[in-house]
């Protein structure tokens, strides 16, 4: 691993590139902690769409929270034609508002994870993640939570139903809830019990656990994408931050961990960038090959 800023001669730069595939979580690695996609990743960016290069969101958000994102590319050369949502469950067409594919967990595993959960973790609160045909297909309630579920975001959309009917239909990650414990300890209380029954990740250290299909992560997503999607996979950098990123960022011909990351994803970058999230550290990396940011 090296720890490198944008200066062409360092050793990151020496042994990978150009990229012909920018893959890059969103929260605490594209975004700052205003939620901004500053001016000077939009210019990088662009430069590398000028290039032909695809930009792919990776990201645990689902697809109802991407345009966010991408509205802030509008009226410049960036571009966003794909994400791979819900930690590589849903590949998502950003252009044509399509989810293109689903790994969704089954209502009777739903229900038996739901008790592994209650059992292992006495009082945490339960959530599913649905999907739909589009971003907001109004047909399909997106986000359904037990009533004792306390929403880890700023941003609550959930709805409150009965524990049955949080598993009653399929789902592509069950988030489980227990703001009192890391949620790295919630983890390893799980992963027993689950075994491999279930994928678990975490995005956020603040009592956050997400659960899915065994072997779906952002680095299957980002697989079945470029072939899906026809991409070019042959120069892949991956940009992320927390465990969830891990497996993209192995993945990866050049994964590059935040400079604030959590020891999971700096253990499997090939690079750490010297600056974080809010000082425009996947710019200062990019520019190596797309010039100076705008």
């Amino acid at each position: 691993m090296t720890q490198t800023d944008s200066a062409p001669g360092t050793p990151g730069a020496a042994v990978f590139g150009p990229p012909t595939l920018i893959a890059s979580d969103v929260d605490g690695t594209l975004i700052d902690d205003a939620n901004r996609v500053s001016a000077r990743t939009i210019g990088v960016l662009a430069a590398a769409a000028d290039a032909g290069v695809e930009f792919v969101l990776a990201t645990g958000r689902p697809p109802r929270w991407i345009a966010e994102i991408t509205d802030q590319f509008d009226g410049t050369r960036a571009c966003v034609r794909y994400a791979v949502c819900a930690n590589g469950a849903i590949l998502y067409d950003v252009t044509h508002d399509r989810i293109l594919e689903s790994a969704t967990l089954a209502p009777d595993l739903l229900a038996d994870l739901g008790e592994i959960v209650y059992h292992a973790l006495p009082g945490a609160g339960i959530a599913a993640e649905r999907v739909g045909r589009s971003a907001h297909d109004a047909a399909t309630p997106p986000f359904v939570a037990t009533a004792g579920y306390r929403h880890a975001w700023l941003n609550p959309d959930h709805i409150e139903v009965g524990d049955d009917e949080v598993f009653s239909e399929p789902a592509v990650k069950l988030l489980v809830r227990q703001p009192e414990l890391p949620s790295g300890e919630m983890a390893q209380r799980l992963a027993g019990p689950v075994g491999d029954r279930a994928q678990i990740t975490f995005s956020t250290d603040n009592g956050l656990i997400e659960l899915s299909v065994p072997d779906t992560h952002k680095a299957s997503g980002l697989r079945r994408l470029i072939a899906e999607a026809g991409l070019s996979g042959s120069a892949t950098i991956a940009f992320g931050d927390m465990p969830n990123d891990v497996e993209m960022l192995t993945w990866a011909h050049h994964g590059v961990a935040m400079a604030h990351g959590h020891p999971a994803a700096l253990a499997a970058a090939d690079e750490v960038t010297v600056v974080d999230n809010n000082a425009d550290g996947l710019a200062r990396v990019l520019e190596r090959w797309f010039g100076a940011g705008e």
